[in-house]
């Protein structure tokens, strides 16, 4: 789990049911918008677990062949249709005796959903057009970026599958939601696109990094990846706020993304002030006419102890 970065209360959550649960072969379903890092959890999940050395498949629902995701999943005999001119085994007994990851679930068919759940209740799967079923030991690590609870309600998806498949339910909160994890991703993806480059360091100037820290992120990390990779195009060894694509540079209320809050402008002054009176605290609550308890408040907030 050492890729996936991060220190906040959530994400340690995450990490510890993630760890928890690779311990066991029940299934897991990690919910999370896209970009938020699901596949990573779902591969440190298997690396972590006695499945290690065996195979991890893993599977795009909403990429399989419209009428032909049964043949690809359960697999098919010779001759099941049209174009089986050869036997193929299928994703899942491809698998057997390690993890299948199954990417965007929600998107399956009724037909491939009740297949699913057969293989979870009796482990075993049959292809398309065989007479009979055969074992398989495959334990099934889910992601969905939609609200399955949802689509339970309105006949989407199977209510019976959806039970098998949340035993361990583990949810990734998106980016915005824990802006802490911001700069140590920025230095993480930099150091990447450094790599690749062939150049000791990939900076980020002062000025870019603020407008990258206020952006909120709605791709999550995976948004964050694809802006850097951009930026660098321009850069050489150093990233400006000018190089950044033009969304991340300017906001949708067409103001400039780099203008200071009040709050900004506040702790500016401030610090100024105290500078001015070479740290005298006194004295500096005195020129900007407030009290003693405000300004201690305000230093408290800033982070600064003398």
């Amino acid at each position: 789990f050492e890729d996936i970065i991060g220190t906040s209360q959530a994400i340690h959550r995450v990490l510890r049911l993630a760890h928890a649960a690779a311990q066991t072969s029940d299934p897991v379903l990690i919910l999370g918008e896209s970009g938020t890092g699901k596949d990573l959890l779902a591969r440190a999940i298997h690396s972590a677990s006695p499945r290690s050395e065996n195979s991890l498949m893993a599977v795009n629902g909403a990429s399989l062949s419209s009428g032909l995701e049964d043949s690809e999943l359960f697999g098919h005999v010779k001759g099941a249709f049209t174009s089986a001119s050869n036997s193929s085994e299928g994703i899942v007994t491809t698998a057997d005796g390690g993890t299948l990851f199954l990417d965007e679930v929600g998107d399956l068919s009724p037909a491939s959903q009740a297949k699913l759940l057969r293989c979870i209740e009796r482990g075993e799967v049959r292809p398309v057009g065989a007479a009979l079923a055969h074992k398989v030991d495959v334990r099934i690590v889910a992601a969905t970026n939609h609200d399955l609870r949802s689509a339970v309600a309105k006949g989407l998806f199977r209510d019976d599958l959806y039970y098998r498949l949340a035993v361990i339910s583990i949810y990734i909160p998106p980016l915005r939601q824990r802006s802490e994890v911001i700069p140590p991703l920025i230095e993480h993806f930099a150091q990447h696109i450094a790599i690749r480059r062939g150049v000791s360091q990939l900076e980020i100037a002062p000025e870019a990094m603020e407008l990258l820290l206020r952006y909120p992120w709605p791709g999550n990390a995976r948004q964050l990846d694809a802006c850097l990779r951009q930026a660098a195009l321009l850069a050489a060894r150093r990233i400006e706020a000018d190089d950044l694509p033009a969304e991340i540079r300017q906001p949708s209320n067409g103001q400039s993304a780099l203008m200071p809050t009040l709050a900004q402008l506040e702790k500016q002054h401030i610090l100024q002030v105290l500078n001015l009176c070479a740290g005298n605290r006194q004295q500096a609550q005195e020129m900007l006419d407030i009290s003693r308890a405000t300004l201690q408040r305000r230093l408290k907030e800033y982070g600064i102890r003398s």
